[in-house]
């Protein structure tokens, strides 16, 4: 198995009382992929990171192999959920792939 993490941190311009209701979004469309996207196994959404985090939320998922994620990407319904529910809100992205 290999995962996938990817975190960010909101635009400065996102009014505070918006981020709970963007991070459901987020949660319940990335989420959605499961069944969608050939490859991926689970999905895990940190919405709640302590104080002590550099980044607001994370995404943490599984995949059977490596090169799931690269076609996972790519994947037309990860790019619609992306266009639509993450990337208009957040910046400062930072992804780490390993193998366990």
């Amino acid at each position: 198995m290999v995962h996938h993490i990817v975190m960010w941190k909101f635009k400065p311009e996102i009014e505070e009382e918006r981020k709970a209701d963007l991070k459901k979004d987020m949660e319940a469309n990335l989420s959605s992929l499961i069944g969608k996207v050939p490859g991926l196994l689970s999905v895990s959404f940190v919405s709640e990171p302590f104080a002590s985090s550099t980044h607001d939320m994370a995404l943490v998922t599984t995949f059977e192999k490596a090169e799931d994620i690269k076609a996972y990407s790519a994947h037309p319904e990860h790019v619609k959920v992306a266009d639509i529910y993450v990337r208009p809100f957040v910046t400062e992205r930072a992804c780490l792939d390993y193998r366990d």
